[in-house]
């Protein structure tokens, strides 16, 4: 039962409103009553928002169906129940067809009258309800399309390419930027399969791999790929999976950067740092070499002062060729020239010769440089002169960090399909937190007792672009005060298949 409603009973006869008024005011219902058509209209018409409107059919001046058909006029929602005394059926039936509710006749109980009224409320309280939820219906429909409207407006307008494919590897959206950077045009690829969409093959197969992995968490795959066209470019793809909450697959979301510039920018970075380092490494050289005739008495005799002075000059010197040194390398492994010529290598020959050309440096420091070559001979193909330089800096770096009367290993075994070759020391080893860093470009350890070591911080960044470069891994296990121990992992060729070769 609806509290609160509010009702208008329209009829001319006094007893009629005061009757109507008892029942319905019982039932906490507000009633309005109105003595004819006209004050009825009236009361309709100033919008007092009655729920039920109880009309007489016959009554003096504006006779109730007039009534009825101006109210319906007003608000074609209103329920009104026409009431009927000595009209017809027949007048009841006509009103029921111009819109009213339902009809009581002329005499009715208080229980009937409450019945009806309770049903008509009944049917307007269903009514608003659905008005309500038609306006939120259409609430969600604009909202939707103006979301729509406003994804699709930021997808339009960003830079970065956005290419969609759904499960069966068909395109389903691409924007302006992505038609732009991988030369297709929407029209032609909207609902086509990937395969069919001219589309470069390492992206193309990128986005196959994450529509068919099984993984309920597929990374993000991060690549480099240089579209054909006539123009060379350089994007670089973002590509990753759409799933939903059960990890059903339900496509792949492909974000493409234009990174052309930022390449750019990089060749003449290092072109640049190629040149300058390239001009310093002659007079650098030669300014050692001064210090060094100036050192051995060659231009005179010098004070005990002046010895001091000249030598740490020279080992500044020493310190910037070495740093010169290795800015050309990074250069040469940016231009991707780190590995030249590969043939192969008998691994304990380059060790040996490390050994040999590293060992009056240990012993100089008192410490014991031992070499380790476990049966049967290991063979790799690789650049001599860039492995002789990647286990060079690895035992120097052994050297420079363990303390005097410590111990240097270089062990090389085989394992599996790889020669395994590792250099140990028992030196101040690496911190926790400093070990995932170790190779980053100019990182050094600093604490109090690697302060007066001197060093780049490019070494080991450079050992392992060229480790990477002959396919191969490096790693390093270390604790603090324990030592270091570096280990690299080369591809193994077959001694045999060489000598058939």
């Amino acid at each position: 039962m609806a509290s609160g409603a509010r009702i208008l009973v329209v009829d001319d006869e006094q007893i009629m409103r005061d009757g109507c008024t008892r029942i319905l005011s019982k039932e906490d219902w507000e009633v309005v009553t109105a003595e004819n058509g006209e004050v009825g209209l009236v009361a309709i018409k100033e919008g007092d928002d009655f729920d039920v409107v109880l009309l007489d059919l016959m009554m003096p001046g504006i006779s109730g169906m007039e009534v009825l058909e101006a109210a319906r006029q007003v608000d074609p929602n209103l329920l009104v129940i026409v009431i009927t005394g000595y009209a017809t059926v027949e007048s009841a039936v006509e009103a029921m067809k111009k819109g009213a509710y339902d009809f009581i006749p002329k005499p009715f109980t208080p229980d009937q009258l409450r019945i009806i009224v309770n049903r008509a409320l009944e049917k307007r309280s269903l009514q608003r309800e659905m008005e309500v939820l038609k306006s939120e219906r259409e609430k969600s429909l604009r909202d939707i399309a103006t979301e729509k409207s406003r994804i699709a407006t930021i997808i339009n307008c960003m830079g970065d390419g956005v290419l969609v494919c759904d499960r069966d590897s068909c395109v389903v959206l691409t924007n302006p930027a992505a038609g732009r950077m991988l030369g297709i045009q929407e029209s032609s690829v909207i609902g086509n399969p990937l395969s069919e969409c001219s589309i470069d093959g390492a992206l193309t197969e990128t986005i196959m791999e994450s529509l068919r992995s099984p993984d309920p968490v597929f990374p993000t795959v991060s690549q480099e790929i240089c579209p054909s066209g006539s123009t060379p470019a350089f994007l670089r793809a973002h590509t990753a999976p759409v799933k939903n909450d059960l990890g059903e697959t339900l496509g792949a979301v492909t974000v493409l950067q234009d990174i052309t510039g930022l390449k750019e920018l990089d060749r003449m970075k290092s072109d640049f740092v190629a040149m300058v380092s390239h001009e310093l490494r002659s007079p650098v050289a030669s300014i050692q070499q001064q210090l060094s005739v100036m050192l051995e008495g060659l231009s005179g005799d010098l004070t005990e002062r002046q010895l001091r002075m000249i030598k740490r000059a020279k080992e500044r010197a020493r310190g910037l060729l070495e740093l010169i040194n290795d800015l050309l390398d990074i250069s040469k492994i940016e231009a991707g020239m780190v590995v030249q010529y590969k043939e192969p290598l008998r691994v304990e020959e380059l060790l040996q010769k490390v050994h040999e050309l590293m060992l009056p440096e240990a012993e100089a420091k008192r410490l014991k440089l031992n070499l380790q070559v476990e049966p049967p001979p290991q063979m790799v193909k690789g650049d001599r002169n860039n492995l002789e330089g990647v286990f060079t800096n690895l035992v120097n770096n052994a050297i420079k960090y363990t303390p005097e009367g410590g111990e240097i290993t270089i062990r090389v075994t085989g394992e599996g399909e790889n020669v395994k070759v590792e250099v140990s020391d028992t030196g101040i080893g690496i911190s926790k937190g400093d070990l995932p860093r170790i190779f980053d470009r100019f990182y050094r350890v600093k604490s109090e007792r690697t302060r007066q070591i001197v060093g780049t911080g490019l070494g080991l960044s450079i050992v392992k672009h060229i480790v990477e470069a002959h396919l191969g891994k490096i790693s390093v296990e270390s604790d603090e005060g324990a030592g270091s121990t570096f280990t690299v992992m080369l591809p193994a060729v077959s001694i045999q298949g060489q000598q058939e070769g």
